[in-house]
């Protein structure tokens, strides 16, 4: 099974002899190369959509896997799993605030992994912060680019650690001390986004009144000053 970059940089981030769950599978690529490069040993594929979970079912079966390789699930987040069923969860495609809802609404399921290997396409931020005051660190990082975007990877693990800056939380403390190529263009998207928020806080009396507006000057200056290293 060959995956696009965006895939294959969440499996180099899965554990060697991990057993693994692949929440919101859709077509059940990521949890089959997993199984065929010898990553896991056993692999959840779920979705809570019908579509997808039918699409992985077709994947997994046009792989001649068998079901104590890669089971295929039908069920909404951590729902699909039983505890300790599997150490390792892999969550992609979705929101950072979404990925940690899908983590609270399990405690059962969440208390007994250790590994999560996470791709937000957003809030990255918020997730990050998330992992830090629930017990998880970050370990490792990576960007991608795929399709004209640039995708953040996140690999964290169980224990609590000093939680990063705020400005560590944005652009990603392992990414910064790694300093990767793809890192310049990771700060500028995150400045861009920045700028957008301020220039439409200048607009409201109100908005420039908010602590939020000074927060995001800051925001701002900090990520300008990151692009000179």
């Amino acid at each position: 099974m060959h995956l696009d970059d965006r895939l294959q940089a969440l499996a180099d981030f899965v554990p060697e002899g991990s057993r693994a769950a692949d929440i919101g599978t859709d077509h059940g690529y990521l949890a089959v190369a997993l199984i065929q490069q010898g990553k896991s040993s056993f692999v959840v594929a779920g979705d809570k959509n019908r579509g997808p979970y039918e699409a992985a079912r077709r994947t997994v079966r046009e792989n001649v896997l068998e079901e104590e390789q890669v089971s295929v699930r039908l069920g909404d987040g951590l729902a699909v799993l039983q505890p300790g069923e599997v150490d390792t969860v892999c969550i992609a495609g979705m929101g950072g605030v979404l990925m940690t809802a899908i983590l609270e609404s399990s405690p059962s399921i969440t208390a007994e992994l250790k590994t999560l290997i996470l791709q937000p396409m957003n809030g990255a931020m918020e997730l990050r912060g998330w992992l830090y005051d629930h017990a998880w660190h970050i370990v490792d990082e990576s960007l991608v680019i795929d399709d004209g975007r640039i995708y953040e990877i996140i690999k964290a693990e169980r224990g609590s650690r000093k939680k990063p800056s705020g400005l560590d939380l944005l652009v990603g403390p392992k990414l910064w001390r790694k300093k990767p190529p793809l890192l310049k263009h990771h700060i500028e998207a995150l400045l861009f986004q920045q700028r957008r928020i301020l220039n439409g806080m200048e607009k409201s009396d109100r908005a420039k009144g908010d602590k939020r507006f000074g927060q995001v000057k800051r925001r701002v200056k900090a990520l300008e000053e990151r692009l000179k290293w």
